[in-house]
């Protein structure tokens, strides 16, 4: 039985958002939360996006129950604005890998079930059983640092292309445990040996941080004014990317010192509705451990043209898929 995806924050958002109003589209899709309570509570129409079509299976028992105000499209949500053919009144982003995919073994995203290393939101394209048996020692470590932040990269990638010598690393146990083996015995609180690792690969195999980046600056592009750009992240590089995005697209990107000259600041396309993230109270901790993590940034669109956005300096890790410096 997989355990229902329960989505975080979402009590802020509404608030923050309300009234909620016209065309809204949810870029990651899921289960169906964030859509669900959009419609709920007011929404014209809400289009649905997601990359992994087993979710649109699930959703089968109820999506019937609005009509034409539900459009579900299968396609990644970096290619939004070429979705609609009306500005936005919001757009929603949920990063990252949903509990959903991480409760089915057959999946391949959890070092804690074995199962086929896959990793593919949408099951296409490359694997992580691809680049781990593929992928050079240098790559490997850079993945895993780039994306994991994982400090003992280089000793992991060294294990990793030692044991696929004997036999190619197929399933998640075998990696958890050849990373296991190259790490010092995680002590009572600390989380797992593999955390890192496993999260770097899956970002590296659906190229969630690029997917990102450009869903940002779609969004842009499809917002109507006063239209809400609302973001929850799940971990660092995540959050980085969306507020420096924020921060460029505000005019409130931190100024010049005596050290660097002060950059001309374009004209705003957004208007923050607050600095700092929205984390969950402690009452939603409880309810529901995913959202510790996770923090919520949110501005609105304002009147401004569409504008080139300086992809350098929204914190993307300078690697891609192909192993590639971007």
């Amino acid at each position: 039985m997989v355990a229902p995806h329960i989505p975080v924050l979402l009590e802020p958002i509404l608030a923050r958002i309300s009234p909620v109003e016209g065309v809204w589209l949810d870029g990651t899709f899921g289960a169906g939360g964030y859509t669900r309570a959009l419609l709920d509570a007011g929404a014209e129409k809400v289009i649905a996006v997601d990359r992994d079509p087993e979710v649109f299976e699930r959703a089968a028992s109820w999506a019937s129950e609005y009509g034409d105000r539900l459009e579900l499209v299968e396609a990644t949500f970096d290619q939004l604005d070429t979705l609609v053919d009306v500005p936005l009144a919001g757009v929603v982003l949920d990063i990252g890998v949903s509990s959903m995919q991480i409760d089915q073994p057959g999946r391949g995203f959890s070092f804690q079930k074995d199962g086929p290393l896959d990793m593919r939101m949408s099951g296409s394209g490359h694997s992580a059983a691809d680049i781990v048996n593929t992928a050079d020692e240098g790559m490997l470590a850079d993945i895993l640092y780039q994306y994991g932040e994982e400090r003992a990269s280089r000793r992991i990638a060294r294990r990793i292309v030692e044991a696929r010598a004997n036999a190619p690393l197929t399933r998640t146990g075998a990696l958890a445990k050849v990373i296991e083996g190259a790490l010092p015995p995680a002590r009572p609180g600390q989380m797992h040996p593999a955390t890192r690792s496993f999260q770097a690969l899956r970002i590296a195999v659906n190229d969630e941080l690029g997917q990102l980046v450009r869903g940002l600056i779609a969004a842009e592009r499809a917002l109507a004014p006063g239209g809400w750009l609302v973001v929850v992240t799940f971990h660092s590089l995540e959050d980085r990317i969306v507020k420096r995005f924020f921060q460029q697209r505000s005019g409130a990107a931190p100024k010049g010192n005596r050290y660097a000259p002060e950059v001309a600041v374009d004209e705003a396309r957004f208007e923050l509705v607050s600095r700092k993230a929205v984390v969950a109270d402690e009452d939603e901790m409880a309810a529901n451990p995913r959202a510790r993590s996770a923090k919520l940034r949110l501005a609105r669109r304002r009147d401004v043209p569409a504008g080139p956005v300086d992809m350098g300096k929204l914190g993307l890790p300078p690697l891609d898929l192909a192993g590639e410096r971007r």
